[in-house]
């Protein structure tokens, strides 16, 4: 079966029909249209759809929302807005492993910190903790990790996920949200091709994710692209252009 026509197999496998492209409401649409926001974030928007993503993550002011491995913090500033001065963004940065011998990483963006000190995101709450360490002053209503689930499973992170998934489902409200977003890879593609594509089956996300007692209750095409070619490493396509899934888990009521 071809790499492509397996996917699809795959997404259809998980039961749900895809949501369709619901339109942003306008509190998702006033915290795009930040005018803080810097221009590097603001460029990439087009591809990164924003404000669908906001949408179907179902953000509303006075929420309790989670940014896990916010990198830059290009959704911090945006949950920070549409949550409003009535809500609370954790923004949670594990430590970065040491890079492998001989290679040079650039310097890491400003991040979080810088956000949070800025009096525009002063509901902005940076938390510096290793992934065994995950907890949540408050329990939340929306814990969200976009292109970065994946990394979880690396050489270079390799983390406990079934540890860790269990946390982020414990710091949660009953009835409250675990969106993840990734660079899909081909179906039945294994976790030991991670290191090199870093892509991700979205059918080993679910079983893990529903493995600590999450429902998946919603999925989004906002971000697919057919065209993608998933037999390339995902540092191989054009920024913005890998084929990415939605998934929306619920912690039951």
């Amino acid at each position: 079966m071809k790499p492509k026509l397996m996917l699809a197999v795959a997404i259809a496998a998980l039961s749900l029909t895809a949501a369709a492209v619901a339109k942003p409401d306008a509190n998702a649409l006033a915290a795009v249209a930040d005018k803080g926001r810097p221009e590097a974030d603001t460029r990439r928007d087009a591809d990164r759809k924003p404000a669908e993503m906001m949408e179907f993550a179902g953000v509303e002011p006075g929420q309790v929302v989670v940014d896990f491995m916010p990198g830059g913090g290009y959704f911090t500033r945006i949950f920070s807005k549409a949550v409003g001065p009535t809500g609370v963004v954790y923004a949670i940065s594990p430590p970065l492993p040491p890079p492998p011998k001989g290679v040079t990483l650039p310097p890491p963006p400003p991040g979080v910190d810088a956000i949070a000190a800025d009096p525009a995101y002063g509901n902005v709450r940076p938390i510096h903790a290793a992934f065994a360490a995950f907890a949540v002053p408050q329990k939340a209503d929306l814990i969200w990790t976009a292109l970065n689930y994946h990394d979880l499973h690396t050489s270079m992170f390799n983390v406990d996920t079934a540890a860790l998934n269990k946390a982020i489902y414990d710091s949660l409200k009953p009835g409250g949200y675990y969106v993840v977003v990734d660079h899909a890879a081909a179906a039945g593609s294994p976790l030991s091709t991670i290191d090199t594509m870093h892509r991700i089956d979205p059918a080993i996300v679910r079983k893990e994710v529903e493995a600590a007692g999450f429902k998946l209750v919603a999925q989004s095409d906002a971000l697919r692209n057919p065209a993608d070619d998933h037999s390339l490493p995902m540092m191989k396509v054009e920024r913005g252009h890998t084929d990415q899934f939605m998934l929306k888990f619920q912690k039951p009521q």
